[in-house]
């Protein structure tokens, strides 16, 4: 996913001090896409946790009732809680204190509290990652600038369904909505060449 460099406008290093990690959707639903990109998923995880940026994973699921315009949309075809499917992969390495967001749509903010979480954690920037590329992250991603905190967008722990998907959403973030981060670049910003 290297080819990320055309879009990119402005280069930033997270702060460690004031931004959380996102890993967004990594459920066995998604496993098909997450599996290609879990080696960088897990090296971004441990660069954070290095860091001391407090890990936040994101849960998709429905319930018999809330399908709403999603159910429309993908002919009916959900992601049911307390199915196997709604599951984090047991690959994260999910450490018992890590907070679990529960959702229902593609923003991981709506109707979840994370913003109010992640002000009284003191939290100014995220880092996102995860799947899918072009949906969920995409609009949590968007939320989170319009929300006004500063957004960092991993190009190598995400992933879709089509590459082409991915490199829209990377140039969309680029031009109005987000730094960009790697593996190779979050460590260097993190941690100098230690």
């Amino acid at each position: 996913m290297g080819s990320y460099k055309k879009y990119e406008k402005r280069e930033r290093n997270p702060d460690p001090k004031t931004s959380a990690l996102l890993v967004i959707d990594v459920q066995n639903y998604f496993s098909s896409m997450a599996h290609p990109i879990l080696p960088n998923l897990l090296q971004t995880i441990q660069l954070c946790r290095r860091a001391s940026i407090p890990v936040i994973f994101t849960r998709h699921s429905h319930t018999d009732a809330d399908g709403g315009m999603l159910a429309e949309w993908w002919n009916g075809d959900l992601i049911m809680d307390g199915t196997a499917e709604a599951e984090l992969m047991p690959e994260l390495e999910k450490l018992p204190e890590d907070m679990v967001v529960g959702k229902n749509t593609y923003s991981a903010f709506r109707n979840t509290r994370l913003e109010e979480r992640l002000r009284e954690m003191g939290v100014e920037e995220v880092i996102v990652t995860g799947v899918m590329t072009n949906l969920c992250c995409e609009t949590t991603a968007r939320e989170a600038f319009v929300r006004g905190f500063r957004v960092f967008f991993s190009t190598d722990a995400t992933a879709t369904s089509d590459l082409e998907l991915h490199e829209a959403t990377l140039k969309n973030l680029a031009y109005g909505f987000a730094y960009f981060v790697d593996c190779k670049r979050l460590r260097e910003g993190l941690f100098g060449n230690q």
